[in-house]
Formats: structure tokens, sequence, C-alpha cells
């Protein structure tokens, strides 16, 4: 009697979910994509979401990429996304070239510089929190963060025209996650957004996406120099979002990945609330106004304010260590969409004081808006940072939802590069309070120019002052913590 050969596809489910766990993680990855069964048995093997991170300050590019790469593969992971920052001296589009040709340019993968990095390095198998400095080879270096998250779906979409000067370019950008996200969710907001923004002026899209998006979904992100990603990396990308969408033919069995955050600030609110009497917008960067004390019909004598703020504060904070905290009502619309009213605080930077005027970064201010003087301040910091850590520890691993068990299995930071062991004296605190509640989880992070959470002008209000509702998404001096957790 003539019999068939046995080949793979007649073996069993168990059988080949054994083989295929024993490949390395890339060709695991292939693996899954060969046929229904293969996939099946795949699934099997790698059910649970999982965030996996290095960091390299190997000065030789190569040599800091195959470290990170191997590092963050030398564990079974499926790649939906990957998250690469770099030192200011490291070349970007050569970076790029090297991790696609490692991870595959067709997943949604995010290049972009920073200020410093948050996360364990590859040699010493330590954690560290390294701001880098600028004109030397301290300033290279490489951070690789990669997920794999069942029923989840992620996209990568990009702003490509230069901020403020198309705003239907702003509208189509946040169309393209309404479509993706109802599409792969059958909800018109995503689960989550992780925006990266190559300018400062960013302000007016994310005012637009917080307006856009439902209560639910969560956004963080951060500012920085250069953006590149896997699939193109023209010199007009002003952000780049990865959209998380829950999927709504997940497989049977996986249960669900959920999004959270919470923001630390070290910004002090200081002196009177005084209102804007008129502005010049110097360049595009750049705003000269003038302003009086509010209920006052004097204008102010900015010299005269900051002086008397330093005495209250019984040191001295440079001009430049300052920032106007400005509270302004725009209206918003997204394409034909009704046009809504928003009252957001939005921080400027002081450039320059003398008596009469004020020099801030950015635009977009306009008379009678009304702002405060804020300054960086530790106490300050350290007091917020301990409420994000109460809140963080919520999600201890075991604690339940609703009779299921709850656990996170990884984390990432925007830290403002204003932080860190310089403005602490005392290593890795802006990473504290995730490693002290989760010190076996995954943590990645980076130093940015700019900070971006969802929240409210309550995070600077103090206690004794009258909260307003004003909305707050870009931030300077902070921690955004995202906490990523799973419940099956």
């Amino acid at each position: 009697m003539v019999t068939s050969p046995t080949t793979i596809d007649d073996l069993s489910i168990d059988l080949l979910g054994n083989i295929v766990s024993r490949l390395h993680s890339v060709d695991f990855a292939s693996a899954d994509c060969v046929s229904r069964s293969w996939n099946r048995a795949c699934c099997g093997v790698l059910c649970r979401p999982k965030l996996s991170s290095a960091c390299s300050f190997n000065s030789d590019l190569q040599v800091a990429v195959e470290g990170v790469v191997n590092n963050v593969l030398s564990e079974l992971i499926r790649p939906h996304f990957a998250i690469v920052s770099v030192g200011l001296c490291v070349d970007l589009p050569e970076a790029r070239r090297l991790i696609t040709a490692r991870l595959s340019s067709k997943i949604p993968i995010v290049l972009s510089d920073s200020f410093g990095v948050i996360g364990r390095d590859v040699n010493s198998d330590e954690f560290v929190e390294t701001r880098w400095r600028t004109g030397n080879a301290a300033g290279s270096g490489i951070m690789l963060t990669i997920g794999f998250l069942p029923g989840v779906k992620v996209n990568l979409i990009s702003l490509s025209q230069p901020i403020g000067e198309d705003p239907f370019e702003i509208d189509k950008f946040i169309t393209d996650i309404w479509e993706f996200s109802a599409s792969k969710s059958g909800r018109q907001s995503p689960a989550a957004l992780m925006i990266f923004s190559r300018s400062q002026q960013c302000m007016n899209v994310v005012e637009k996406i917080d307006c856009a998006m439902s209560p639910e979904t969560v956004i963080v992100g951060g500012g920085c120099c250069s953006l590149q990603y896997a699939s193109g990396s023209s010199r007009n990308t002003a952000a780049l979002a990865l959209v998380f969408a829950e999927d709504m033919n997940k497989p049977p069995g996986v249960g669900e990945t959920q999004f959270h955050t919470v923001l630390s600030s070290a910004l002090l609110p200081v002196g009177p609330t005084c209102q804007v009497t008129s502005i010049k917008e110097i360049t595009t960067l750049k705003t000269k106004l003038t302003a009086r004390r509010e209920g006052s019909y004097e204008n102010l004598d900015v010299l005269a304010l900051l002086n008397q703020v330093n005495k209250e504060l019984g040191r001295w904070v440079d001009t430049e260590d300052f920032f106007i905290g400005v509270t302004r009502r725009r209206n918003c619309s997204i394409g034909l969409e009704k046009v809504e009213w928003v009252t957001s605080l939005v921080f400027h930077q002081v450039l320059e004081g003398d008596e009469g005027s004020l020099i801030v970064d950015g635009i977009g201010i306009k008379s009678s808006d009304t702002f405060r003087l804020y300054c960086p301040d530790p106490t300050t910091a350290i007091s917020s940072t301990a409420n994000a850590s109460a809140y963080i520890r919520s999600f201890k691993q075991g604690s339940t939802t609703g009779g299921d068990k709850r656990e996170v299995f990884g984390g990432y930071i925007f830290s403002s590069w204003r932080r860190g062991m310089r403005f602490f004296v005392q290593p890795d605190f802006d990473s504290s309070p995730f490693r002290d509640n989760f010190p076996g989880v995954t943590l990645g992070g980076m130093f940015s120019v700019l900070e971006i959470g969802r929240g409210d002008s309550t995070l600077y209000v103090k206690e004794s002052q009258e909260q307003t509702s004003a909305r707050c998404c870009v931030h300077e001096c902070s921690d955004v913590y995202l906490i990523m957790s799973y419940t099956p």
C-alpha cells in the first residue's frame, strides 16, 4: 500500500505551534503570514500583548542599531509598530535605512531625534535616564521600542504639509485618522494616538485633534526637530500619528488592550493675572506683546513684575526660564463639522522682557487674551510626580476590573528636556513613578522639546485658586506617562 508523504500542512496546530515557537522573532513574523493554519499556530504561541525596548550609546550607528535590534528581538515578538529615538548627532536617514532593513518597512516605524532617552542600556543592562549633549559624540545613541498588540490595529498617518500653511491639510490628517479607526473598529475615534511633531507650532494641530476625538481616546506625544518614517521621509512632514484602533474582527479569546495616561508638571504659577493689550508677530516664531494687570488700565512694567516674582520666590529665575500660560478662546471645526468654541491654556517661553513689553516664542496670541507667569519649580515637580505615582499604583499587577485580572505590560514616557538629573539633582527621577510600581515591566521614553497629553488647566492651578475648565494638551516642563494594560 502506497501512502502519500507527510507534509508540514498535515501537522496538528499544537505540533506546528511547538515548531514556530523555536523560531527567531523575524522568522516567526514571516511564519505568521504563510497560511491560516500557520497564523493560528503563531497566535497560539504569542497571544498576549508585549512591549520590548532597549537603548545603546555606541558612537558607531551600525553597531548601536545591531545592539538594540538584537536585544528587542531576543525574546519572541511579532512587531506591530516601532518607535526610534536618536541622538542629535545621529544621521537620521541612515538610522532609518538600518532599522527598516532589520525590522521591515511594512510595519509602522516612527524615527525622531530627541534630547535624550529613558530605558535599559543593552551593554550594562541598567535602566538609565540619559540626556544627550550636543556638538560631540555624547549626542550619539539610539533607543528602540517595539510592540505587539493582538486585537489592535496600528497605522502610521502623516501630516505632510508644513503646519500653518494649509489648514485643510490638518483636516485631512484628522479625517485620515477617523477613516482608519472606523474601518478597523467601527468607531470614528481610535483607542489611542501617539503624536510626534516636527514643529513647536503644532498647537493648532493638537487642539484640533483634541476637539475631534472622543474623550475616551488617549492622546500622548512629543515634539522633536526632525522626523522620518519607514515608508517616507518628506522634508515637509510636520507630524506623524501612530493610530491604535481596536480590531472589531479580533479572534475569539483575545482580551482587551487598554491605554491610560497621567501627567506630571513642574510649572509653578506666579504673579498676577494679566491681559494682553497689543501684539505684534515679529516672525513666524516670535510675538511681541504689551499687557496690563487684570482690572488695571496701566500697561505692565515687565521688568518690575519679574523682579517682584523673583523676590517672592526667594531665588533668581532667568527671564528665558519663565513661561506665560495664555488662556484663549478660539473656534474649532474640521471640514464641514459644526464649529465649536474651545477655551485652552497655551504656554509660550519668555525670550526677552523690558519695561514695556514681552517677547515670547510662538504666535497665535490675541489682544484681550489673559495670561499668568509660570516658572519651573522642583518642589512642584516632586509633588506632581508623587500624584502621578499614586495614579499608576492603581494599576498594580493583579488588580481586578469587573472580576477580570488586569495586568500592565508596558509604558512609555514623554519627558521635557528641561527635566532629568540637572533639574532634580537625583538620577532616574522622571521614570520612578512607573518603575517603582512596575519594576520588571518594559518602559521606554524620550526627552522631547514639548510634551503632548490630554489634560486641562487644573494641573497647573493651586488648590486655593479657582479651577477653570480650559483644555491643555501641549505642555512644558512636564512628564506624560502612557500606561498599557491587558485584560484577558
